[in-house]
């Protein structure tokens, strides 16, 4: 049994986990009373009976009940829920509407139970699904080639149903990203996995789900009122036209009844008009979801650790990647070949499980071409209390290394050309500029470095280190703590916290213009005075100065741009630094002056070139330098 007075003292619980146990009976109504639940995990037990209402938990997001005996009637849940499993269970309602405006649901499995009824087509396209599995059931309907499905839509199983009709042609996609099962239905595909269209029609009346059939008693009622309505009449003929007219009656009636449009398209647009009032009072989260497509990136789920586990080989050593301030990381593949980061957190015992949601929710909001976005989470919990033990963070895997590989000596010398690293400072600075100004708070005070700044397979350059104190250096051991460094800044500075990623990122400029690393803010220094020096010399002076792996293949004009944007950078005081749009704007500049001077006839991020156009910081670096700052 569920100790239930024991829950009850629990009132701010946020993860419970209870799977893998031998604990029965039925489940408490007192579930539906935890406001600030959000994963809910009682799966391989042998619960039975009706699930508690549970649509008052707001934030509920993983719903995991596999492997019960619950049922039968669907679960009433939030509308915000992503992961809901009923596998394994005695299910045997139909599945709502309402799971239609379900606009966050992710996965959904609700294989193995003793569903029937209609099977509804919204679930296809709904707008954040990418699991879906309802085998073994006994869903009955027609498919058709013109229904639609989700744009993230990446696993489907219709296994082991009634289903008739045609596979919709979105799940007969080439694609090696979707994977599609559909054996042991009616379905006309022209295989030998299929069944005759008999054997579901003769299934559906076996579990008597084939929809507006007469009871016998109704049956012999209306043969017995024929006979006395034919003895009035006085004769066979009139008996017989009275059936007749009967018999066209009821068929036409039965008729009206199939052509009726099944209820897909208002689900729909229910489900729409759902997610439209989601934009509206949360624009900030919408409006980077509306990029996910663009980032060719899944959206944000909860993994399950099983899941963590068999892409890593159970974190097998041959996986592991290495381990900082940021936790272990490992490399993992999942399901459907796509490889992954993990990053593993071990966290204090009893740490507050609201403040993690709270920073994770943060972290899936960091969507953007020159990040590293997380693709989701997994919390493992102690089972004692269900405190969170380790929080797993899954990040898109980028496969080309660090910039410093790329630009550094005594590396692995794939150098970058000249004009492949302003557009990698570019990206850089754009990163920034999104953690900047992106969201709202924006993300300060980063501590970036050239060894967290990654290259994808197109050598795009995106930044895998955030100020969030999820991912504070010694979380695990003292809690939420603020970013390095941000303690030492008094509150008259708070407000040119944005400054101090300008600095960080001189730093890393200076590194891809000279083409050596710098270990230390002293070295950095050094090299400042000699940039400093080259600016206001010759040529042949920065010629000197410049990596020796990009010599005659830039732009000395760019060249000079790029070094003046650098020393401003480096300025001691915060205030005297550039914004981050200036700096932008000056790269951007010297990007068209070395693409004018190639011979291109755009620039290295698409914008159309104005090489008469003077960058508009580059008054203010001969002034400052002439002032001897």
């Amino acid at each position: 049994m569920m100790a239930k007075d024991g829950l009850s003292s629990l009132p701010a619980l946020a993860a419970l986990s209870m799977k893998k146990n031998s604990l029965n009976g039925s489940l408490p109504d007192s579930l539906g009373s935890f406001t600030n639940l959000r994963v809910l995990v009682l799966s391989h037990n042998h619960f039975s009976g009706e699930v508690p209402d549970l649509s008052s938990l707001a934030n509920l997001q993983v719903l995991d009940l596999e492997d019960n005996s619950l049922g039968p009637q669907f679960p009433l849940v939030g509308r915000k829920v992503v992961t809901l499993v009923l596998r394994k269970n005695k299910f045997r309602s139909g599945i709502p509407d309402r799971v239609g405006s379900y606009y966050q649901l992710e996965q959904l499995d609700i294989s193995f139970n003793r569903f029937v009824g209609p099977f509804p087509p919204f679930l296809f396209s709904m707008p954040s699904i990418t699991y879906l599995n309802i085998e073994g059931n006994r869903f009955t309907g027609m498919l058709f080639e013109n229904f639609p499905c989700g744009a993230y839509l990446e696993f489907a199983d219709l296994s082991a149903n009634l289903l008739t009709g045609a596979l919709p042609s979105c799940l007969r996609s080439d694609s090696k990203s979707r994977v599609v099962l559909f054996s042991g239905n009616c379905l006309a595909t022209g295989d030998k996995s299929q069944h005759p269209i008999s054997f579901c029609h003769n299934e559906a009346l076996a579990v008597g789900i084939l929809p507006h059939r007469r009871k016998p008693k109704e049956v012999s009622k209306a043969f017995h009122d024929l006979s006395i309505i034919g003895g009035i009449i006085g004769g066979i003929i009139g008996g017989i036209v009275l059936v007749g007219l009967t018999f066209m009656v009821v068929r036409t009636s039965r008729a009206k009844k199939m052509v009726k449009t099944p209820p897909t398209r208002s689900i729909s647009e229910n489900a729409a008009t759902g997610y439209t009032s989601k934009l509206l009072s949360d624009a900030r989260y919408v409006t980077q979801a509306m990029k996910l497509g663009a980032l060719g990136l899944p959206g944000y789920r909860p993994f399950s650790l099983e899941e963590l586990e068999e892409a890593t080989n159970n974190f097998d050593t041959s996986y592991f990647m290495g381990e900082g301030s940021h936790g272990q990381m490992y490399r993992g593949q999942l399901k459907d070949g796509s490889f992954i980061a993990i990053r593993c957190l071990k966290m204090k015992r009893n740490h507050s499980t609201q403040s993690f949601m709270h920073h994770i929710e943060l972290i899936s909001k960091l969507r953007h071409h020159h990040l590293v976005s997380a693709l989701g989470h997994c919390l493992e919990c102690y089972l004692d209390d269900s405190s969170v033990s380790r929080i797993f963070l899954v990040f898109e895997y980028v496969p080309n290394g660090t910039l410093r590989n790329w630009v550094s000596v005594g590396h692995d010398r794939r150098t970058l050309t000249w004009t492949q690293r302003i557009a990698a400072a570019i990206g850089v600075a754009k990163g920034i500029q999104f953690l900047h100004t992106g969201i709202v708070p924006g993300v300060f005070s980063n501590n970036l470095k050239i060894t967290e700044v990654l290259l994808d397979q197109n050598l795009v350059a995106k930044l895998s280190s955030y100020n969030l104190p999820l991912l504070a250096e010694d979380m695990g051991k003292v809690g939420i703590q603020r970013s390095p460094g941000a303690k030492e800044l008094s509150n008259a500075r708070i407000k040119h916290q944005d400054k101090f990623d300008i600095y960080d990122f001189g730093v890393i400029l200076l590194e891809i213009i000279v083409g050596r690393p710098f270990n230390s803010m002293n070295e950095a220094g050094a090299v400042k005075k000699q940039l400093q020096a080259s600016i206001t010399a010759d040529s042949a002076a920065r010629k000197s100065f410049v990596d020796p792996a990009v010599l005659n293949a830039y732009s000395d004009e760019s060249l000079k741009i790029t070094m003046e944007i650098c020393s401003r950078c480096l300025v001691k005081d915060p205030a005297d630094r550039p914004s981050i749009e200036d700096v932008l704007w000056n790269l951007q500049f010297a990007a068209q002056i070395q693409d004018a001077w190639r011979g291109d006839s755009q620039s290295s991020d698409g914008s159309p070139i104005s090489p008469f156009q003077p960058p508009r910081l580059q008054l203010t670096v001969q002034q400052n330098q002439h002032s001897g700052i």
